[in-house]
């Protein structure tokens, strides 16, 4: 585990500027190779391709390589994602190089079949090992997380966490992430739209210095599509920021809680967008600020 930091610590910390993040946020965001780098990549939806469809696939082989060549390494994938974890060892295969941080996810109703799940997916991805494990939108917690409490003794995992998404659960999330000391990640919705997690998800994680990996970065899609055809606020300049999804994303990574956003994406492209969210000068709190009110603003 990292070393926890006070929750007065953390607020003023999230209240203030994002350019020195704790010693507890850069022991989360460490990793062999060095830190995560702030943009990942999620898979659900845009991987679940049947194997007949090859070109698709070979598709996908180009999204990631754009996302390894902009210095991508979190990939996010579960069982409930369909073929996502096939076309990614398909995928895989033909990048054997790539410096993967692989983050699985066990999701089953039996938890006494969750490590033939876990086994199942990690030769899917066509991986030695799979780098972290999550409870699936918590799942069976009590039952699999005991068997992900194993497998990180035994070093077969190095970190190990649980999931929420839509919003939903908080509550449920905040109180295991308080009593449950084997925790390294917790992963869940945040957005400029959706903020809940601001008022007490965000700052126990960074209380008890946990990997954060934001899912549903643009409500798959949602806010890209509100915003289209809209003008940038004129000091998106300042920031680096020349699209909207830039935009969405810089705001998210910039919350110095945060340890990684999983955008999802068919589309290399769009992928090399996503990963410039990294590059140019992060916002401070107060530029936060204003980005948020010039969403509201504009939508």
């Amino acid at each position: 585990m990292t070393c926890p930091i006070s929750r007065r610590t953390a607020l003023g910390l999230l209240a203030g500027s994002v350019t020195a993040p704790s010693h507890a946020f850069a022991q989360a965001a460490a990793w062999r190779g060095g830190p995560i780098p702030k943009i990942g990549m999620g898979t659900w939806i845009t991987f679940d391709i049947r194997p007949r469809d090859e070109a698709a696939r070979l598709q996908r082989v180009e999204v990631l390589r754009a996302f390894f060549a902009a210095g991508g390494r979190f990939i996010d994938s579960s069982p409930m994602y369909g073929m996502a974890e096939d076309t990614l060892g398909f995928c895989l295969r033909r990048l054997p190089d790539a410096p993967v941080i692989a983050a699985g996810k066990v999701w089953i109703g039996q938890a006494e079949l969750g490590a033939q799940q876990i086994e199942n997916s990690r030769q899917l991805w066509q991986r030695p090992r799979l780098d972290v494990m999550q409870v699936h939108n918590l799942l069976q917690y009590d039952g699999h997380i005991r068997t992900l409490r194993d497998m990180k003794a035994r070093g077969a995992v190095t970190q190990i966490g649980i999931t929420t998404s839509h919003g939903r659960r908080h509550a449920d999330v905040a109180r295991i992430i308080e009593t449950d000391d084997s925790l390294d990640t917790v992963q869940f919705t945040y957005n400029i739209a959706d903020r809940e997690a601001e008022a007490r998800l965000l700052p126990l994680a960074a209380e008890r210095g946990l990997t954060v990996i934001i899912n549903r970065p643009f409500r798959r899609g949602a806010l890209i599509s509100r915003m289209q055809g809209r003008p940038l606020p004129d000091f998106a300049a300042e920031i680096g920021v020349t699209t909207w999804p830039q935009y969405l994303l810089k705001w998210i990574i910039s919350n110095p809680a945060v340890t990684v956003a999983i955008p999802a994406t068919g589309n290399p492209v769009h992928m090399t967008e996503n990963m410039a969210a990294m590059s140019g000068p992060m916002p401070d709190a107060a530029m936060r600020r204003k980005m948020v009110e010039a969403f509201k603003a504009a939508s």
